[in-house]
């Protein structure tokens, strides 16, 4: 059996980055990884940055955004069965931040995949510093991720203090008892700062297991509030860029931003851009392509086209 292991969590708490660490940590021990990944919309832009990993020996594969919910499952396990034919020790799947884990587990359980897989280890991604003042939505899709899990990893704690870390933790654990969730006991959430981490701790995550998926289901992947507009070949440095940015967390115009990223180019090197709405990194990387997803909801689509693109909508005379 083929153990699939989940690097899951909320939009911008830092899967790609855990993933990109936690793989090149199996790759080392040997193990032959499929790693298969997907976005929140049609666009997928953390994938450049994934393919990194083909020097280690992993194969990367994505799933089409841009269907509705019963496409997109019919996506997960056709490409699920193909894997399987490929001989991978281990498959590790990073979803979109809103991902619904009834899918994960149910996918498994189904013929012919229950055949050939089996569930890993889960490990969530939970920002330690957090935007405290998140929906309903948001909140289910934090605490039910985090309730699938057998471990769960809190990102960017070198920026936090011991009072904001236990905070984080108690929200996550206050969002839990809203849909009646069980969450890891505190020995299995990692709270040290991932430079910190040894390969003792990659090793235990990787046997961490799964917690029990039981909570009251209040929202789903068919009724989200949360939408996605991505935008391609964007003529702005990084100047211009993250003023852009800047203004789309800070304007009510444009709606409720939760999270925007994507790559950009200026003077001839590549840069990859990670915004939430109280950080903003960007970082150098390989050559890809420009494009940039903006996350949120209630999204003024038309307001910020126009911020980014410097192009009025244009009117549809019926």
């Amino acid at each position: 059996m083929i153990p699939v292991d989940l690097i899951t969590g909320f939009l911008g708490a830092g899967k790609t980055t855990f993933l990109l660490r936690y793989a090149a940590y199996l790759a080392d021990q040997g193990e032959k990884l499929g790693i298969l990944t997907y976005d929140h919309g049609a666009v997928n832009v953390d994938l450049p940055l994934l393919r990194s990993l083909s020097s280690r020996g992993c194969t990367v594969e994505t799933i089409a955004g841009g269907c509705d919910a019963d496409c997109h499952r019919r996506r997960f396990r056709t490409r699920l069965i193909e894997m399987g034919m490929a001989g991978y020790d281990r498959v590790v799947i990073e979803p979109s931040g809103v991902f619904d884990m009834d899918e994960f587990f149910d996918t498994l359980a189904e013929p012919p995949l229950d055949r050939k897989y089996e569930v890993g280890s889960v490990i969530a991604i939970v920002d330690a510093l957090p935007d405290r003042h998140t929906s309903a939505e948001e909140d289910f899709f934090l605490a039910s991720q985090a309730a699938g899990a057998g471990a769960v990893v809190l990102s960017r704690t070198q920026l936090a203090d011991a009072a904001q870390i236990k905070e984080t933790v108690a929200h996550l654990r206050r969002a839990a008892a809203a849909i009646r969730a069980e969450l890891p006991g505190d020995d299995a959430i990692v709270t040290r700062p991932w430079d910190e981490l040894t390969e003792a701790d990659f090793a235990a995550l990787s046997r961490c297991g799964h917690g029990a998926p039981d909570y009251v289901k209040t929202f789903g992947s068919e009724k989200l509030s949360i939408q996605s507009l991505p935008y391609l070949n964007l003529p702005l440095g990084r100047e211009a860029l993250t003023a852009r940015v800047k203004a789309l967390f800070s304007t009510p115009l444009y709606g409720k931003i939760l999270r925007v990223k994507g790559f950009f180019e200026e003077d001839g090197t590549w840069y990859q851009l990670n915004a939430t709405h109280d950080s903003c990194r960007i970082d150098p990387v390989p050559p890809t392509r420009a494009a940039l997803l903006v996350i949120g909801s209630a999204l003024n689509e038309d307001a910020i086209g126009e911020l980014l693109t410097g192009q009025k909508p244009q009117l549809h005379i019926l």
